[in-house]
């Protein structure tokens, strides 16, 4: 069998610790988008239905748990690389994926911002390959670090024999 240099392995990077308090802010946004609506339909109602805001509260605490432990956990467990060969990602909590794409499978490569991720300085860095598990996606990263990353592999993939498919 020829040695190809590309294994499954463990990526090296962890994503910028600034994706903490954006994972954290996109939990509480979320907690408070499920919460608005018993909270808001039980202090409008009144007494007639209490019980509406035991839901909210319940809601609220879970959020807030999540917000709190969640994104530590994450910044721990998901990590990414790129070689010469290769993009490389380890994503998942209980169902870990490690993803390889290797350079002649990639065909594009896009850099997005959100406006969350933009007022944290982050980037997302997206591998299309020609795959049917879809694209490496690399989120998080710090945006100067994502373009510089896009560049690269925009080059890596135009100096790799293959045909992306």
């Amino acid at each position: 069998m020829k040695e190809t240099g590309t294994r499954l392995r463990p990526p090296r990077n962890r994503f910028d610790r600034r994706t903490l308090p954006w994972w954290r802010l996109q939990l509480v946004i979320a907690t408070a988008v499920a919460v608005a609506p018993p909270a808001v339909l039980g202090a409008l109602i009144g007494p007639a239905r209490p019980w509406l805001l035991g839901p909210a509260a319940v809601i609220a605490v879970i959020g807030a748990a999540a917000a709190a432990v969640m994104p530590v956990w994450w910044h721990r467990v998901h990590r990414w690389e790129v070689t010469d060969t290769a993009v490389y990602s380890l994503t998942g909590y209980f169902w870990r994926t490690w993803r390889i794409a290797p350079m002649s499978r990639i065909q594009t490569v896009d850099t997005t911002r959100g406006p969350l991720q933009n007022l944290f300085g982050l980037s997302t860095v997206v591998v299309t390959t020609a795959s049917s598990a879809g694209a490496v996606t690399l989120k998080g990263l710090d945006h100067e670090e994502a373009a510089a990353l896009a560049e690269r592999l925009t080059e890596l993939t135009d100096a790799t024999p293959g045909d992306a498919t």
